[in-house]
């Protein structure tokens, strides 16, 4: 994670299933709605339902009774966001039929299918639904985005059983839903018992805890678990992969021949159990003034590694989000780092500016001392930011938690909620106060 600016994705029992994915839904989008339940003469008797209002999903038990099949309905329907925003690449599972949406975030199932077969809705980043299907009225679905309320958990706190416990107890008193866990950090440090083979060619591999323990206990607990992997800025892979440095301790983002490490030691977490991918360090050096490049390729350049591995790591099923400065929501260029909002937000699920009063220079954002007004710095940059940031990707700032207290902590949330945007708080020793976050919803 950058510490400084320079100067500036229920069974039912069916039949004769057969899904086709018959390309862009026709239907108009209306207001999004749950489809109303059948009516009494047309639902199939041998079907009980139960709903579960703790977790929104609907179980289906069918009878001892044999059901009556439908003849082949047409299930049709849209998934926008809540402004209405089409949503494409959503999966849209009903029984064993999936089909993702269209570029306009239509769909189209043809089956034969018993009645209020209940339609899952799912898309990266985004929290999943489950509808019952009357067999006649479209499906017009608004998801809605994950608000992620985080915690930084480092690999120290993560391998220590008495402060992991402490951070899980914490998040059980209060809204924390989120936890942020390393497994490739600053320097190019592995932090598990990683399998990638160049990892452990290049001796990058130094286990400080069990992600898969870790995850499990996360879990348990409700709490959504992200992995944090540093991309670009990598001592160990530049001293041992020369051909790939780009300046000191940097790979170049240009060399293509530098993608895979990252995303294979991503696609690795993700198969470990993640929910989500996060990536730091995705851009050029601040230290070489752009690396001789425009700024249309340095942006081009760190877009299309997100794009790719943003392509990979879907298909596994994780969500991916990409850390960015936090200077950059209230400048009008990358500067000189590959980093715009507009174009990375618009290949991720998730947007994490790095906010940090303290980070920020002497005037900036009209502030003559940034680190003194902590509530006021985070609002104009959430302010500057979140009109440039991709409808189809959700905000999520990186707030301070070092330097300060619970007072100035707490000041920073409560501008990021005042935007429904989640925050995630950063402290590189994880160590926080309970009174800092607020209590449970």
């Amino acid at each position: 994670m950058f510490r400084s600016i320079p100067g500036v994705i229920p069974r039912l029992a069916w039949f004769g299933a057969v899904a086709v994915l018959l390309g862009a839904c026709m239907t108009p989008v209306v207001p999004p709605t749950t489809a109303p339940d059948a009516t009494t003469t047309s639902r199939p008797q041998a079907i009980e339902e139960t709903t579960s209002t703790a977790s929104g999903e609907v179980e289906v038990k069918p009878s001892t009774t044999e059901p009556v099949p439908t003849t082949s309905p047409l299930l049709t329907g849209k998934v926008v966001s809540p402004s209405g925003t089409a949503l494409a690449g959503s999966t849209v599972s009903a029984g064993d039929a999936k089909v993702t949406t269209g570029e306009d975030g239509g769909f189209q199932i043809s089956m034969g299918v018993l009645l209020d077969t209940p339609i899952t809705i799912t898309r990266p980043g985004w929290m999943s639904v489950t509808y019952q299907w009357d067999a006649a009225s479209p499906l017009n679905i608004a998801l809605e985005p994950r608000t992620v309320r985080g915690l930084r958990v480092s690999p120290a706190a993560a391998g220590n059983q008495e402060l992991f416990s402490v951070l899980l107890d914490m998040a059980e008193r209060s809204s924390i839903n989120t936890f942020v866990f390393d497994t490739k950090e600053e320097g190019g440090r592995v932090v598990y018992a990683s399998n990638v083979v160049e990892a452990n060619e290049i001796g990058a591999v130094d286990p400080a805890y069990d992600p898969v323990a870790a995850i499990a206990e996360s879990e348990y607990a409700g709490i959504y678990t992200v992995s944090r992997v540093v991309v670009f800025e990598d001592e160990i892979r530049a001293q041992a992969r020369p051909d790939l440095r780009l300046a000191g301790v940097f790979l170049d983002p240009g060399n293509r021949d530098a993608w895979e490490y990252p995303i294979d030691l991503a696609a690795e977490a993700c198969q470990l159990g993640f929910d989500e991918i996060q990536f730091d360090y995705v851009r050029y050096p601040s230290s070489i003034e752009g690396g001789g490049l425009s700024e249309e390729e340095r942006v081009n350049n760190i877009t299309a590694f997100l794009a790719q591995a943003a392509v990979r790591l879907h298909q596994l099923g994780c969500a991916v989000s990409a850390d960015v400065f936090g200077i950059v929501l209230s400048t009008d260029n990358d500067q000189g780092i590959g980093q715009r909002p507009e174009e990375i937000s618009a290949v991720v699920d998730a947007f994490s500016p790095m906010i940090y009063p303290s980070h920020y220079s002497d005037g900036w954002l009209g502030f003559d001392k940034p680190n003194d007004h902590p509530g006021p710095v985070v609002a104009d940059a959430l302010d500057d930011g979140l009109p440039r940031v991709a409808p189809t990707s959700v905000m999520r700032p990186w707030l301070q938690a070092f330097y300060y207290g619970g007072e100035q902590v707490r000041a920073q949330i409560a501008e990021a909620e005042e935007r429904g945007t989640g925050w995630i708080l950063w402290n590189v020793r994880s160590e926080y106060g309970q009174d800092w976050v607020p209590g449970e919803e």
